[in-house]
Formats: structure tokens, sequence, C-alpha cells
């Protein structure tokens, strides 16, 4: 069975530090800052592997930077790099040898032999588009043999991608013109692309199609330009008057739930995600759309009964109606996420959203095994660990929560907010226990680089009163 997808993300998704450091690399590369844009980006990208048009960038700018190919030599490729050195760690930790392997492309970034590893590390980490990307940077350099050509033809393949395979076929007979596989791939890959084209016209008369390709232009356009409130308005306004000419149209459903969604009309969003998917034949993707947008009409809900409670004490009977509806909210999200686990239960993310939501429930014995399941993608695993940690402590099993949490900070290797989280929970985990010795140690790292954490100044400075 085929593995899912870990979504790969795009400039919008960046949270507010990357997006920063993002705009830096941006203005170095403008200014030929090169070397500056690449530690930029290499950061950035350990962070956030995800993060393929990031990925892309950078290895444009390291290609600009040593200027191409380097002449090739022994088996594992070319300028000393061996594919030996890495290839265990593909299995074991292969987002911790995407970095590593991002060190040896900057010096070499057409080099067959990383990017070969690199394909098969974002395969482990279920990131195929990624996987796609290595292969494809060794397709723009100089290959001397078909071998990892053929791979990623293979990959296209395997993902319903005909047109793409083919392309990768015709460039493998441009080095090798009697290379039989190609032939037959080439021949087999303009067979399907076709039956696949006329698939899609049965379904589509062209004048859809060319609508849809408009208005998809014109959402990318509207969604680069970053439109103020009024815009954004008047651009509702006008795709309700086409959306009332023909209430079916997906793309003018899906146009117009965006615009709502980027207004945080949440209820309004959640409203056109929905028949959109209905209208989708069951799109999974705009099922999740419809789903985040509930939730946040949700929450928006919730906030507002919060304000008015703080505002208003008193008040017995909203303060039940609050309290009632947190309770009904922590039922919707266990339910929602169940139906996501039972629709995909694979997927690492979806357990540790349904671990999360039985956490909150306070059904610790059932997000247990959740997340522990979640645990298997090394993108999320410090987070998941975490919460494995506090959930063991809820159930006041102490050395079990010790432990996960440790294995959390041998992931960690800066003071970032996440591991000076960690800390927190083991050094108050430990204190608990009894161990102040251990405690005081948590703590005092964290004291060391941010005074001003919690209050880690008064448990540490207190330790050495009297």
């Amino acid at each position: 069975m085929q593995k899912p997808a870990m979504p790969e993300i795009t400039e919008k998704d960046l949270p507010q530090a990357q997006k920063a450091l993002w705009l830096r690399a941006l203005s170095a590369i403008q200014t030929q800052n090169l070397p500056y844009a690449i530690s930029i980006l290499q950061a950035i990208l350990k962070d956030l592997p995800e993060f393929l048009d990031g990925r892309k960038v950078l290895r444009k700018v390291e290609i600009q930077n040593t200027g191409g190919a380097k002449k090739k030599g022994g088996l594992f490729g070319g300028g000393g790099f061996s594919a030996m050195k890495y290839s265990g760690g593909v299995k074991k930790d292969p987002a911790g040898t995407v970095v590593a392997l991002e060190k040896e492309l900057e010096k070499d970034p057409l080099n067959e032999g990383a990017n070969d590893l690199l394909f098969e590390c974002f395969m482990k980490m279920e990131m195929p588009d990624s996987a796609a990307f290595a292969l494809e940077t060794v397709r723009k350099g100089p290959p001397e043999t078909p071998k990892l050509l053929h791979k990623l033809a293979q990959h296209y393949l395997s993902r319903d991608m005909p047109q793409q395979a083919g392309e990768v076929y015709s460039d493998i007979l441009k080095i090798a013109p009697t290379d039989s596989e190609a032939v037959k791939g080439a021949k087999d890959c303009a067979a399907r692309a076709s039956m696949q084209k006329a698939k899609w016209d049965e379904n589509s008369s062209m004048r859809d199609l060319m609508r849809d390709q408009a208005q998809f232009e014109e959402m990318e356009k509207a969604a680069r330009t970053g439109l103020t409130r009024d815009q954004l308005e008047e651009r509702r306004d006008k795709i309700v008057l086409k959306y009332n000419e023909d209430t079916n149209h997906l793309g003018t459903v899906k146009e117009l739930a965006g615009v709502y969604e980027q207004l945080e009309d949440w209820a309004n969003a959640h409203a056109f995600y929905s028949w959109a998917h209905t209208l989708s034949n069951g799109d999974v993707a705009l099922q999740n759309k419809a789903s985040q947008m509930n939730d946040r009409a949700n929450e928006a809900h919730m906030r507002s009964l919060e304000e008015a409670a703080a505002q208003d004490p008193g008040n017995a009977d909203l303060q039940a109606q609050l309290q009632e509806r947190k309770a009904a909210r922590l039922a919707e999200q266990v339910e929602e996420a169940k139906r996501r686990v039972e629709q995909n239960p694979t997927d690492p993310q979806l357990r540790y959203d349904l671990g999360n939501a039985l956490y909150n429930t306070g059904d610790y014995t059932s997000a247990i095994p959740h997340l522990q399941q979640a645990t298997r993608n090394p993108h999320i695993r410090t987070k998941v660990l975490l919460l494995l940690g506090r959930t063991f402590k809820a159930k006041h099993m102490f050395d079990l929560a010790i432990k996960q949490l440790s294995d959390a900070l041998a992931d960690l290797h800066a003071m970032d907010n996440t591991k000076k989280e960690v800390l927190y929970e083991k050094g108050v985990i430990h204190t608990e226990m009894g161990d102040l010795p251990s405690a005081l140690e948590c703590f005092k790292q964290i004291y060391e680089v941010d005074y001003g954490y919690r209050d880690v100044a008064q448990r540490v400075e207190s330790s050495y009163a009297g």
C-alpha cells in the first residue's frame, strides 16, 4: 500500500519567523550575496524540510554559485562525495540525512549520488514532490548514464503522471538513442497521457476548461498581490454574480470559498468548501478544507463566548453556556479526528491530531496508541514526544514521561522555543518526582539563554538562597 504524502508547503504557509528569514534570503540573492542566501535557505529547510519552493530556490542559487556541474569521478560521484557515508542514515534518520546531504550539495548541487540519496530520504519522509525534484536536479545537469532518469520516470508513472514520465524518457533517448526500455516507455506514456486527456475532455467542455484556467490565473494573481479587505469584498461581490449565473460550477464555488477564507468569514467559507466538495464528487482536499473552516468558525464562536463571559462573570447562564460549548467542542474535535483517521489510518499527522484531541478531553489512555503511531513521522516527532510526555505525566507515569522528553531532547540541538518547552516540562516532572537536582539542571539550561522564560529565574535563583 502506498504511503500518504506529507504535503509540501509554499511561501504563504511559512511561520512568521521563517517568512522573515525567507525575505532576507531573497534580498541577499538580489544583491548577489549568494553564500549568505544559501546559509539562510539551509536554516529554513532544516526546520521546514517540506518547503519545496525554498529548496528549488536554494538549488538554483547553489548552481549559480558553483558554476554548475563538476567533473565526475569514482563509483559514488564526484567531488569526494561518498554515498556509503550517508546510506545508513536514509533509513534511520532521513530528515537528519537530508540536512547533511544539503551541505554536500552546497559544494556540488548536481551531484548524482547525493541527489539520488536525497530522493530516497524524501520517499521515506513521504514527500514525493520533493523526491521528484531531487532527480529533476540530476536531469538538469549532464547525467553520465540514464539510470537515475529511468528512476525518475518510474516515480512519475507510480503517481499516474504519464506526460511527465514521457518527457523524461525523451531525455533518456537523447543520451542513449538505442535504449529499448526508454523507447517502449516513451510510446506507452504517450498512449497513457492521451487516454488521460481524453477522459478529462469527456468530463469538461473546452469552454469550461478555458474558464477554469482563466479563473485559476485570476485567483493566483489575487493571492500574489495581497488584496486589501475592501478589494477582497469587491472581488467577492463579482464572484457572487458569477455564482448566481451557475451555482454548480466547481471553479466558481472554489474561488468564492477561497475569498471567504481570506476574509475570515469562516461560516461562509465552510459552506462553500462543503458545496465544492459535493460538486467534486468527493475531493478529499476540499473535504479537509471544509473541516478546517468549520473548526475556525467554531473557534471564533468560542472566543466570542469567552469574551462575553469574561465581561459578565456574574451571569450564570452565560458561564454555563460557555462550559457546555467547550465540552461539546472537544467532543466534536475527537469525532472529526476519528473520521479523518478512518479515512487515512496510515497518516501520522492525523494520528497526532486524534491523540491531541483525546488528550484535551482527558482520555489519556486512548490518546497514547495514536501518539505512538504518530512518532513515525520525523517532521512532527518532537511535538508528538512532547505530548506523549505530558500524557504519561497526566497518568502519573513519570518515568515514561521523562523517557519521551529525553528522546525529544536528543533530536533538538538549537535552544529554540521547542527545546525550552521540552526542558521546562521535564524539569516540572522531575520536581514532582522529588528529583530536584535533575529539575534544576533542566531549568538552568533555559536560564542561561532566556532569563525571562516563564518562572525559570525564580526556580533557579531560589535554589541558591540559604
